[in-house]
C-alpha cells in the first residue's frame, strides 16, 4: 500500500494553484505546506480528511512526466475534476469516458498539469 507520493514541479506557486483547483472536486485540499523543505525547497501536501498523500515539491521539473491516478467516488466527480483542471490551466489528455480496455466500469479523465505530468481521475463503480 502506498502511503504518499511526491512529484517535482518547475514553478511551485503555479503548480500549487493548479492542484488546489483541479483536485477540489475529488475532495482533495491543501493539507500541509512546508516553506523550506529539508532539501531546500518548498513542498505542498494535498489530501482528504487531513492526510496529505499527494505532494508537490519546488525542486524543479523532471525531464520526463509521471502518471498519477486519483480515485473518484462517482463518474460525475471525474467529470468535475476534468473541467476544474482545464479551467486551472491543465491540458486535455483524454476526456472523461469509459476505458473498457482496463475493465468494463473504468471511467477516467486525463489532463496534463503545467509541467506535463499526466494526472487522472478514475471511478471504478458502475454508473
Amino acid at each position: 500500500m502506498i502511503d504518499h507520493i511526491g512529484i517535482p514541479v518547475s514553478d511551485y506557486i503555479r503548480a500549487k494553484t493548479f492542484y488546489e483547483k483541479a483536485l477540489a472536486p475529488l475532495g482533495y485540499s491543501l493539507v500541509k505546506e512546508v516553506q523550506q523543505h529539508a532539501n531546500g525547497f518548498p513542498a505542498a501536501g494535498f489530501g482528504c480528511e487531513g492526510k496529505p498523500d499527494f505532494w508537490i515539491g519546488g525542486e524543479g521539473a523532471l525531464n520526463k512526466s509521471v502518471h498519477i491516478a486519483i480515485l473518484a467516488k462517482t463518474r460525475s466527480l471525474v467529470d468535475a475534476f476534468y473541467r476544474a483542471a482545464l479551467a486551472a490551466g491543465g491540458r486535455d489528455n483524454g476526456a472523461p469516458g469509459l476505458r473498457p480496455l482496463y475493465h468494463p466500469n473504468y471511467y477516467g479523465a486525463f489532463v496534463r498539469d503545467p509541467d506535463g505530468h499526466n494526472i487522472e481521475a478514475v471511478c471504478h463503480a458502475p454508473e
